[in-house]
């Protein structure tokens, strides 16, 4: 998934000095982002107050939306370096094709996990007969320095193992290992993804990494977490330090739980890149416009995106602030 923004701002991410190495309990406020020609999402990473989690550094939410009369996803082809992006749906289909030459078609509960490395290009879009709904999240996770030149990659994992826990609470593993059980897909840092469906009347205690720092995001219905009340679209931060974390929802419900060892490298953060230093972000935005080290994306049905526009003052990492 791209980022659409066309006047983005660099954004530093990493460093564990706001990790907070006790449980905390901090609400991330998402903004709305329009994605393509008829997607809004909500974006929660990066946020005003929190740029990472863990190795966690891009998280948009979208749907569930009507999409029936409307084209769905339509994200042209764009370039990444720097990051793997996770395609994960709820309801609905996105068709993934990329420079490699993948074609795959992402269902609910499957994973997409493109490796960008050095560099790829894709793009996503809702096929043409598809479902009425579409409903999902896109996330990046950064690569540590020693695995950001890799070789690209793609990744269709189906089949996802699974942790039925006692009282009501079932968990899909994304990415990472959770309570055991380790999902196919390659990770670069310590880290966990897991999909949890909360049974109505659900009261558990999941079982967490102490080093690790968590946040959850609310995919649909209402939960409980750690004693917050979380609408859905909204994204919980967790500090690290715990062993367990409490949930509990009313009806049914669904979340995703993100998390990881905190980043400790700075990553800086433009448009579709991730990198280093402004050099790492202009090379690769010239080389996106002429045309190398990309690659091409084949059968899309319009031009590629444009490359926005430097900023007009060299391009510093942001801190906290905006």
């Amino acid at each position: 998934m791209s980022n659409l923004d066309v006047k983005p701002a660099a954004t530093e991410c990493g460093g564990r000095e706001d990790v907070s190495a006790a449980p905390v309990r901090e609400l991330l406020t998402a903004r709305t982002v329009p994605l393509g020609e008829s997607t809004v999402v909500r974006r929660l990473l990066p946020n005003l107050g929190r740029r990472m989690v863990g190795a966690w550094c891009f998280v948009d939410h979208y749907g569930p939306d009507d999409i029936a009369q409307e084209p769905g996803m339509q994200v042209p082809p764009h370039p990444h370096i720097g990051l793997q992006t996770v395609s994960w749906l709820h309801e609905g289909e996105v068709l993934h094709r990329d420079s490699l030459g993948s074609k795959q078609t992402v269902r609910p509960r499957e994973l997409g996990l493109m490796t960008s490395g050095r560099g790829i290009s894709h793009s996503e879009e809702s096929p043409r007969d598809h479902a009425r709904y579409l409903h999902g999240a896109q996330l990046w996770v950064a690569l540590p320095d020693v695995r950001r030149d890799i070789a690209p990659a793609f990744e269709h994992h189906a089949e996802l193992p699974q942790v039925t826990g006692g009282n009501g609470v079932h968990a899909t593993v994304i990415l990472g290992e959770l309570d055991g059980a380790r999902s196919p897909g390659t990770v670069h840092t310590p880290l966990v993804g897991a999909d949890l469906t909360l049974a109505a009347g659900a009261s558990a205690r999941l079982p967490v990494e102490r080093d690790f720092e968590y946040a959850v995001l609310t995919m649909s219905g209402e939960t409980e977490v750690d004693g917050v009340r979380l609408a859905p679209g909204s994204m919980l931060y967790l500090g690290a330090g715990r062993t367990t974390l409490p949930l509990a929802a009313d009806h049914e419900s669904s979340l995703m739980l993100l998390g990881g060892e905190p980043f400790e490298e700075k990553i800086l953060m433009w448009w579709n890149f991730v990198g280093r230093t402004e050099s790492d972000i202009v090379t690769a935005r010239e080389e996106w416009i002429n045309g190398t080290r990309f690659g091409e994306v084949h059968g899309y049905a319009s031009p590629r995106l444009d490359a926005p526009p430097l900023p007009p003052t060299p391009l510093k990492p942001r801190g906290r602030e905006r």
